[in-house]
Formats: C-alpha cells, structure tokens, sequence
C-alpha cells in the first residue's frame, strides 16, 4: 500500500502483520479519489474513515490536504498503527478514535462532507450503515458516503443511493445527502 497523491504521495504503508485489515486496493483507491477530487475540494473537507484498518484512506485524505479527518477503528493494533503513522508523518488533521464504528455512529454529533465506510465483508450489519448514517444526520447538504462492499451485494435499493463502481471482488456504493 502506498499513499497515492498529495504532499504525502509514494510513502508506503507498511502495516505489521496479523492486523484484521483487507486493505483498499491502490487500483481501486486511486480510482475512488479520481471521482472525490473532480467533486470536491479537498481542503474545505471534514472526513470520517469508518473501519480505518491501516489507515490507508484517511492518510490519503490527509495528504490531499483534507481540512480535518476522524479515523474510527475497534481494533487496538489498528488504532495503535494510525497513532503512530500520526506522529511519523505529521498528519495534525488526523485523529483516532478505538471504539465500535455503530457506537461512534450513534453517539456522534458531528457532521461530515465525505464518509467513508469499508467494514468488514462479512459483517452482517454491513448493508445497515448507511441507514443508520442518513438517520444520525452526520453529513452536510451535497455530502457523501461511501461504503466499500463485496461485489455480490447490492445497495443500490437503499435510500440516498445514486452510483456504483466496481473493482473486481470490491464494489464502492455512493450515497449523498441532497
């Protein structure tokens, strides 16, 4: 994993091993930011990164200059490595939060221009996070989510959906709040 553009950009990701992660692909995060960055302007930008992992979005996002990113992971190594990424890179618009991503849905308060969600494949609530997004008000008027699914599920049905791109195995579904 590398960081792809920005003032960050080719600095490799070297997560240790045995974290619970499956990265985004650099195919399909590359591709992800093309259509972020021909619809926004990234400085002006709140984010979330749910289910951060290794933190490969949200660094990605910081080094293209986002305004403040909020990364959200259970996982104790995971938020252990974000920290130190944090430090190492001098990401300041970063921060991390250990908790359960459905906690932290409901018990935010802050309001977001970009969410991005890459839970679990096999996490059974995975098609409920966007319900519960929209029902939370946690993004801004013309905001959007996005949520990182396996490719045999459809979200195309729920509410606030408006587009899909699919990369192999991995499908990101787009939602925006109107």
């Amino acid at each position: 994993m590398r960081i792809i553009s920005g003032t960050h950009k080719s600095i490799i990701i070297n997560a240790p091993k045995g974290l619970p992660v499956r990265p985004t692909t650099d195919r399909a995060k590359e591709s992800l930011f093309n259509i972020l960055e021909n619809n926004f302007n990234f400085d002006e930008l709140n984010c979330l990164d749910l289910f951060s992992g290794t933190g490969n979005i949200a660094y990605e996002l910081c080094s293209r200059g986002a305004l403040k990113v909020t990364s959200v992971d259970i996982d104790y190594g995971c938020v252990k490595f974000i920290k130190e990424m944090i430090l190492k890179h001098h990401f300041s618009q970063l921060s991390v939060f250990k908790k359960d991503v459905f906690t932290f849905i409901n018990q935010c308060t802050e309001k977001f221009d970009i969410i991005f969600a890459d839970a679990p494949y096999a996490l059974d609530k995975l098609a409920s996070i966007s319900e519960l997004v929209f029902e939370k008000k946690l993004l801004n008027n013309n905001a959007w989510l996005i949520v990182e699914h396996p490719s045999n599920l459809d979200l195309s049905q729920q509410k606030h959906f408006f587009e899909k791109r699919i990369y192999g195995q991995s499908t990101f579904s787009f939602f925006k709040n109107t």
